[in-house]
């Protein structure tokens, strides 16, 4: 239960962290709303990726939309050698989720007890 308002906050803070900041504020992001909710590490570390990865992914979608595919085309074509727009958006949204998972599964680990 603890999960959604969880996501949410993820995806609020870094929303408004990548507006205002660098891209990395999802890490910082994940990191403060693990420390402040705590929940075991592989969850922390899940959630985190899971948030950043759609919003990310959403962000790419409409951002690719409203340019008519023309920089994604051109991106996936210089670094991936094929011109596939979709690939590019899942790969930049695996960066940011994996990102933002590792600064969930750190401010896991500062919180977490391990019960015996």
């Amino acid at each position: 239960m603890k999960s959604l308002p969880r996501f949410i906050l993820i995806v609020v803070l870094s929303y408004l962290g990548g507006m205002f900041l660098t891209w990395w504020t999802v890490a910082i992001a994940a990191f403060l709303v693990a420390v402040l909710i705590p929940l075991p590490p592989l969850r922390s570390f899940l959630n985190g990726f899971i948030a950043v990865f759609l919003l990310w992914l959403a962000l790419a979608f409409f951002m690719d939309v409203r340019n008519d595919h023309i920089l994604a085309n051109r991106m996936s074509e210089l670094i991936l050698k094929v011109k596939n727009p979709i690939l590019i958006g899942v790969i930049s949204a695996m960066i940011g989720g994996i990102t933002a998972g590792l600064g969930g599964l750190s401010g896991s680990f500062l919180r977490y007890k391990k019960s015996k």
